[in-house]
């Protein structure tokens, strides 16, 4: 019987909203209309592509500004998701393998072919691949995530929401230059600086940035060296000019370029198969690993030894550049032209010890490039009781890839041993027949020699236009309709080309599809080779029948093809699609005073289909189609100004069709549309001042999630290796893929909640501080797609504590700080079963302990 998961989180988180949008919008309101604006303050979100006070939005945002960021030493995503309920941010594999998710929804970078579910947007410009955002944010004046699809504004590829980032503009000012650096554990040496000047008073100014961040590995390998994996080698730089020539029109031009030169990433054993559990008598591939010089983990609590054993460190290299420009025309009171147009070109490169041993079996290169141009084009209208934006959008972009999965000088050896040597008999008695034949049958052939390439090489085109429109229409003063619609037109081509290079040069063989046929083959040669024993000594020739039953062991490589689609022959692909797709959005926004903001909306998202670029298993279908969602939201934004209290809450439903989910199997990725997927929850983000030297922030998002109908899924490995219990979504033994419906996906805890309790205190008259701490608690994480037993990470608790002190007279900032200051333990969202190496498990580790100060000063 199928296993079931808690009752799911449905029509209560819409009633709790309701309930709370009632309670204070009733019974508080008029207190709110007092003169006094209190201690909180307005922040300023540009989520509807205009600048909007955040508590009149109608949309679930998370806002930051540039400052806020460099006092709470936010670095990067990965540290931003700390602080912004839902959201997901998280490396795999390698540094070019990062992926991002909000409300449970996310997409793999593991597959060339897909896009993200979360839109990226750096000063208005679209990013695509997911991988040119985990850079450093430098000199950033703000970053707003925002929270369900967008796909009115933003278009494709925003199912489940999008992050803004938006960087500081040059100034005429000259005083918002600063300089930083920060130094901590672990090595670690940032630094940055940034400075406007103005080339003519008024009308042109100019703005560079530059920045670079070092740090040592946290995860040791017991051969290569300490500290050597996870490490932390990128630097970047940022050149701009704004061009004014009259209070109408601003032309702001933007060309930047970033390195990432990093050795990720590392993944320790979580669960050895040198013996099944509990199933004695069962070994793994790691039982042979000594005898092929290999390094054996146990697992467990070894795991947080934070030790691994390579053949060599992995190789991470990314760079990414671009140039934009963005016009700005105010062409009246009311009308204002936007033009966005930008270049990008997108590199990486990775080459990766894939079997994640010291003994040399196998890894994996991908060489990877991303060339795209883009165009907005968009008219705003702002009036008294109407404001719309009219716009067209086009996105062309071209892919290639070259990809190698190579064998190394033990990878036979490694093959071989799975059989516990059923073949030995067979391979003694050819090899002696050889021998009395003087060569005349040939002896064995190396069954998966070192050398061997499995390669191919992907091209893509993409193209792609959209027009749009978004309108508010305000019935009163207190009640405002939004509605927008999107028609998107996209196509993709796609050519691959695969090749199996033997070291010999000799033809690739197909003998075998699977390792049961191999098993069958081997008996039919072993009977054969019987036959053609007692032919020669009763001196008659052998039969053509048993000839050709011993000829595939003959062969150079007969073992490759029985691995599966990762080492099989397959034929080239040639492909194309095409889509077309409406999204849109409806809200009605209700404010009865300046302080109360309730709203309703109906939003749908699209992320586009698109095209295998793995080698997969011929007959797989090479492309996938597009993933939509359909959203329903009800919020409430709360300023309390008597209490000093905000509170913006938002409840969620959201579903999503085509869901398209890559997860690895171990030997291979399964990239296929799973099917329906069912998303609730809520967000709750509240700050309290109630005093003037004392904030307290709540941030919790519920998600429960769950895959409605996902009928091939993936199968547990590692649990039924260990126990012998298969999967109970295999509904017919010999099948391949399980029913997943009604299970949780990878990656996503069902609660995420941080407080922070920030206190200012003054050391001397010239010193403003402040100490901050920040509690978080992530429940537990089903981190893989199968929901296998062993894949579970429990519930865990993070403390990060800061001390900032502003020298006022120097106009510098000095900040001391900890992350994880209680070195919690845990694995970074997901495992992996080790590829070939069927029981075992490998995972990726968070950071532990990091700590430093950060010193900024402003000139």
């Amino acid at each position: 019987m199928k296993q079931t998961l808690p009752i799911r989180f449905k029509p209560s988180a819409l009633s709790s909203i309701v309930a709370l949008s009632l309670a204070l919008s009733s019974s508080m309101s008029f207190a709110q209309e007092a003169e006094d604006e209190g201690r909180l303050e307005t922040i300023t979100v540009t989520a509807q592509k205009r600048a909007q006070n955040l508590q009149e939005v109608p949309v679930s945002v998370t806002a930051f500004t540039g400052d806020e960021m460099a006092e709470a030493v936010i670095k990067d995503m990965y540290d931003l998701q700390t602080n912004v309920p839902g959201l997901g941010a998280f490396q795999s594999q390698s540094a070019t393998n990062s992926s991002f998710s909000i409300r449970g929804v996310g997409t793999s970078s593991q597959n060339f072919g897909l896009e993200s579910s979360v839109g990226l947007y750096v000063d208005g410009v679209y990013r695509a691949r997911q991988n040119s955002m985990i850079n450093n944010l430098v000199d950033v004046a703000a970053v707003e995530v925002l929270r369900g699809p967008q796909g009115t504004l933003f278009g494709k590829n925003t199912p489940s929401g999008a992050i803004l980032v938006s960087t500081a503009k040059p100034s005429h000012d000259g005083d918002d230059g600063f300089v930083e650096a920060t130094v901590g554990n672990y090595g670690l040496v940032n630094l940055s600086g940034a400075m406007s000047f103005s080339a003519i008073e008024d009308v042109l100014a100019f703005r560079a940035t530059a920045f670079s961040s070092s740090r040592d590995g946290t995860i040791s390998d017991v051969n290569l060296g300490e500290d050597t994996l996870n490490d932390r080698n990128r630097w970047g730089a940022r050149l701009q000019a704004l061009y004014t020539p009259g209070d109408d029109v601003s032309l702001r031009i933007i060309a930047d370029y970033s390195d990432i030169d990093e050795i990720c990433c590392g993944a320790p054993v979580q669960l050895s198969n040198v013996q099944a559990l509990e199933l004695p008598g069962t070994f793994g591939s790691d039982a042979a690993l000594p005898s092929l010089g290999g390094t054996v983990f146990t697992g467990g609590d070894a795991f947080y030894d934070r030790e691994v054993a390579l053949s060599f460190l992995p190789e991470s290299t990314m760079t990414d550049k671009g140039l934009s420009a963005e016009l700005n025309w105010d062409i009246d009171d009311n009308y204002t032209l936007v033009s966005i147009s930008a270049y990008r070109n997108f590199e990486s490169f990775d080459n990766i010890d894939t079997d994640f041993t010291d003994a040399d079996l196998f890894g994996t290169s991908n060489l990877s490039a991303q060339k795209s141009f883009s165009q907005e084009l968009r008219l705003d209208y702002t009036g008294d009781k109407v404001n719309y934006i009219l716009g067209a959008y086009y996105f062309t972009q071209e892919l290639d890839l070259e990809y190698s999965l190579y064998t190394d000088s033990l990878f036979n050896s490694f093959f071989l041993s799975q059989f516990e040597g059923a073949f030995d008999p067979l391979f003694a008695g050819l090899d002696e027949i050889s021998a009395l034949t003087g060569g005349f049958i040939a002896p064995t052939a190396v069954a998966a020699p070192a050398g061997t390439g499995f390669d191919h090489v992907a091209a893509q085109e993409h193209e792609s236009y959209a027009l749009f429109a978004q309108f508010d229409y305000q019935f009163t003063d207190e009640l405002t309709l939004t509605a927008g619609i999107r028609y998107t037109d996209e196509s993709k081509d796609l050519a691959t080309e695969f090749t199996e290079n033997l070291p010999s040069g000799e033809d690739f063989p197909t003998f075998f599809s699977n390792t049961t046929e191999l098993a069958i083959g081997g008996g039919l040669a072993g009977a054969a080779l019987q036959n053609i024993g007692a032919a020669l000594l009763s001196g008659q020739a052998p039969s053509a029948a048993d000839l050709e039953a011993i000829r595939p062991f003959q062969t150079i490589g007969w073992g490759f093809n029985a691995l599966g689609a990762t080492t099989a022959a397959r034929p080239n692909i040639v492909e194309e699609l095409s889509d077309d797709q409406i999204t849109g959005t409806v809200k009605l926004s209700w404010q009865p005073n300046r302080d109360t903001l309730v709203y309703g909306s109906f939003g749908t998202g699209y992320k586009s289909g698109g095209t295998n670029t793995d080698r997969i298993a011929n007959g797989f279908a090479p492309l996938f189609d597009a993933e939509t969602s359909e959203s329903f939201e009800l919020g409430i934004k709360k300023d309390l100004r008597d209490y000093d209290l905000r509170i913006n809450a938002a409840a969620h439903y959201t579903t999503v069709e085509d869901f398209q989910a890559n997860t690895f199997t171990g030997n291979g990725f399964n990239l296929q549309n799973a099917g329906d997927y069912e998303i609730s929850g809520f967000e709750v983000e509240a700050t309290w001042v109630p005093m003037d030297d004392l904030e307290v922030n709540l941030a919790w998002a519920f998600v429960d999630a769950e895959y409605k109908t996902f009928t091939g899924g993936n199968c547990w490995v590692a649990y039924t290796f260990h126990t012998g219990i298969d999967d109970p979504g295999r509904q017919n033994a010999t099948d391949q893929f399980c029913d997943r419906s009604g299970d949780r996906p990878g990656g996503e805890p069902k609660n995420y909640a941080v407080i922070s309790v920030k206190k200012d205190f003054e050391l001397a008259d010239d010193i403003y501080s402040y100490i901050q701490g920040d509690f978080s608690h992530t429940s537990e994480i089903i981190l893989d797609g199968s929901n296998d037993p062993y894949a579970i990470q429990d519930a865990y608790n993070i403390v990060n504590l800061r001390l900032f002190m502003n020298f006022e007279d120097m106009d510098m900032d000095v900040v001391v700080w900890a992350r994880n200051l209680l070195d919690e333990e845990y694995i970074n969202r997901t495992n992996f079963n080790a590829p070939l190496q069927t029981g075992k498990l490998n995972a990726y580790m968070a950071e532990p302990t990091t700590f430093g100060v950060t010193v900024k000063k402003r000139f």
